[in-house]
């Protein structure tokens, strides 16, 4: 045996006469395709070749085959190494049988050296992908042009576009894996030498996956198979060019030589490399990772055992949270102030589970049997974690967590769902503070990824621990915060919804505001979005004064989707909106009464208008310490809010845009406008005369 770089090493055996190479890649935790791991893969062909192997196998220890590429090296600064394209060739054009050996994943870069054996062997337990789509790129690697050459052109089309990972059972269905092993890695080197052996008493061909035309020729000229499958993915991808890049790539694989195909891949990867879509969707990946990561919170921080989960309320916010415990296992008390509502509420989660493709009729039966029902708070007694999810109002909040805090046993965590209001004053009711955290679930919470874990002034250390993790087992993306009104998604929020008020009274249209926005990424507009909530929520007829926009819409009958009449109108079969020249002339009027004078205003004040005071809102947050890191804030605005990750979130969109910019606006608007929002942060201000990011920022 040979150590060949840090991470790989060779091994020679002769078994049942055949000498086999084996060539081992040990780079903790997911053997990503380091400087390292490709220069001992090139070394190890070369040296297994020279010393007289019949044939090669790779294979990887540890949970993984190749994971993929090293992403910290895609700015450059690794060492002189081997390319990937190096190690390819080394093992595509080698003279003996090359053999990948495949457990855990083969992802990327790690299922594009796989492409380039000549045979797969693989665990029954592994999986296959192409990913590079989330990243904002392509298979950069001969992917495109190689895996529609075993697959066939329409699961290329969706694996890459998606960047899916398939079963072992769907790869050998497609053609992408030769033989399944059922067993451990063990099985797994016993299968791969045994079939190396095979494949040299046998003389069985160097099958190289570039050579394969037959799947690819039969789409060969079929513009509507392409064209029908961009028609499918419209929707999903609106807006990101990776998708689209993939497919022509796939294209050329159809159309093209291979070498002619690689042309085309390669011109368009470097494209995307350079491009600001994958700039964002990378930064991204590395913001939401660094978000999981609390100062001062660390692996021997002790966490509450969570083995049993109370929620109160079973309304559309609490029996969504429900469901997320349920779904890793996790027992769930709910309890609701009558039986009808409780009975009603969960009635609603079977509703939900049914609905769902991704539960079979077992599944749904085995999570329901963890989500029993009670009318009284004592039900909580043997409750791990308490989450109450009821009406945002602060006395109610605090009359609750006073019942928590005498039912609930000692060590228990007691979290509020609250969504704006102050988590301290709710903990200051209670003898146990340092138990209490806000964990703001975004609704659908079944569905929604983001929470929002709010740390109080005396939330424990062991408290906040435990809402990280729990929130991460239960499959949400957690972003740590502190008290103020709103946290951080929703008090930036609340400076958009501002200037989206202010512009329609101004002369800007419902309908162009949220067109400005879906434009720029976003699934819907501020209006639209309040149709969906209903724009009666928290109103009452017998309160209502006329005095707001909100008022006469709400006295005019305009409820939103509800009724089908809000800003917009609503098909009752579709739910398609069309603008609704009622509500224009309700605007309009209304501004008249207020002595606003209305004008035209350009998409781009639209834009600015929108944009702007959430950045500077997010500079005030980091400033105060409301939020770790300027990532943070990002990581809760693509999750959370919709913003489009090819964006990177509005911090990294500032900094894209250049922060001097930004502050002259600000400042311009500040004085022709006025409002607390467009008061110039310090921090914006101080890092835009210093060139800093307020994507890097940590308060």
């Amino acid at each position: 045996m040979a150590a060949l770089t840090e991470s790989v090493r060779l091994e020679t055996i002769t078994s049942n006469g055949a000498d086999v190479a084996l060539i081992i890649i040990d780079n903790p935790p997911v053997n990503a395709l380091s400087w390292h791991v490709r220069q001992g893969l090139f070394d190890g062909m070369t040296q297994a070749i020279a010393g007289g192997a019949e044939a090669v196998v790779v294979i990887c220890e540890g949970r993984t085959f190749i994971a993929g590429a090293d992403i910290s090296e895609f700015g450059g600064g690794a060492p002189a190494a081997a390319g990937l394209h190096d190690v390819q060739r080394a093992m595509e054009d080698a003279p003996v049988p090359v053999i990948a050996a495949i457990h855990g994943t083969a992802l990327g870069g790690g299922l594009e050296v796989a492409l380039c054996a000549h045979y797969r062997v693989a665990l029954a337990s592994a999986k296959f992908g192409l990913p590079e789509v989330n990243l904002g790129l392509l298979p950069g690697a001969g992917g495109t042009q190689r895996l529609p050459r075993l697959t066939g052109v329409p699961k290329a089309l969706e694996m890459m576009t998606t960047g899916r990972h398939i079963s072992t059972g769907e790869a050998l269905e497609c053609g992408l894996v030769d033989e399944v092993v059922d067993g451990d890695l063990g099985a797994l080197r016993a299968t791969a030498i045994s079939f190396a052996e095979r494949a040299v008493t046998e003389n069985m061909a160097l099958a190289r996956v570039r050579d394969r035309n037959e799947k690819v020729e039969v789409a060969k000229g079929d513009i509507e198979l392409f064209a029908n499958f961009r028609k499918s993915i419209a929707r999903k991808t609106r807006g990101f060019l990776a998708p689209e890049y993939n497919v022509r790539c796939i294209e050329a694989a159809a159309n093209l030589p291979f070498e002619e195909g690689l042309a085309v891949e390669r011109k368009l990867f470097m494209e995307l490399m350079a491009g600001p879509q994958s700039a964002a969707q990378r930064y991204y990946f590395f913001a939401e990772r660094a978000a999981n990561k609390v100062p001062g919170i660390d692996q021997t921080t002790p966490l509450v055992d969570i083995e049993k989960c109370g929620v109160l309320g079973a309304g559309t916010m609490g029996g969504g949270i429900a469901m997320n415990f349920a779904n890793v296992g996790i027992p769930v008390r709910i309890v609701e102030r009558d039986q009808e509502a409780l009975d009603k509420g969960l009635a609603v989660i079977r509703k939900n589970y049914e609905r769902s493709r991704s539960t079979t009729p077992e599944q749904v039966e085995q999570r329901l049997a963890l989500i029993t029902g009670a009318t009284d708070k004592a039900a909580f007694a043997d409750c791990d974690i308490v989450i109450e999810a009821v009406f945002e109002d602060m006395e109610l909040k605090k009359s609750i967590f006073r019942e928590l805090d005498i039912i609930c046993k000692q060590g228990a965590i007691m979290a509020s769902n609250t969504s704006a209001l102050d988590v301290n004053e709710i903990a200051s009711v209670t003898s146990r503070p340092e138990s209490v955290i806000g964990m703001h679930f975004f609704s659908p919470a079944n569905v929604m990824k983001l929470l929002e874990n709010v740390r109080g002034d005396k939330s424990s250390d062991s408290t906040v621990a435990t809402a990280m993790a729990i929130g991460k087992r239960i499959g949400k993306i957690c972003v740590m915060v502190g008290v103020c009104p709103g946290f951080v998604g929703n008090r930036i929020l609340f400076q958009r919804r501002i200037e989206a008020d202010r512009m329609i009274l101004e002369g800007a249209t419902p309908a162009q505001v949220d067109r400005v926005l879906f434009d720029f990424g976003f699934p819907m507009g501020p209006f639209a979005m309040s149709d969906l909530a209903g724009l009666d929520i928290g109103w009452k007829a017998e309160n209502s004064s006329g005095e707001t926009l909100r008022d006469l819409m709400c006295e005019s009958g305009r409820r939103g989707q509800k009724n089908g009449r809000g800003y917009y109108t609503y098909d009752p079969e579709t739910r398609a909106a069309t603008p609704d020249s009622e509500v224009e002339e309700i605007i309009k009027n209304f501004a008249i009464s207020k002595g606003i004078a209305q004008r035209d205003i350009s998409d781009q004040e639209v834009l600015e208008r929108c944009l702007y005071p959430m950045v500077n809102e997010g500079a005030k947050i980091l400033e105060e310490g409301i939020a770790i890191r300027g990532s943070d804030i990002d990581v809760t605005w693509v999750n959370g809010y919709g913003w489009p990750v090819y964006r990177g979130g509005p911090m990294h969109w500032a900094d894209s845009v250049g922060l001097a910019e930004i502050v002259e606006k600000v400042k311009g608007y500040s004085e022709s406008l006025g409002g607390r929002h467009w008061e110039p942060s310090a921090l914006l201000a101080r890092l835009a005369e210093e060139g800093g990011k307020l994507q890097t920022y940590t308060s």
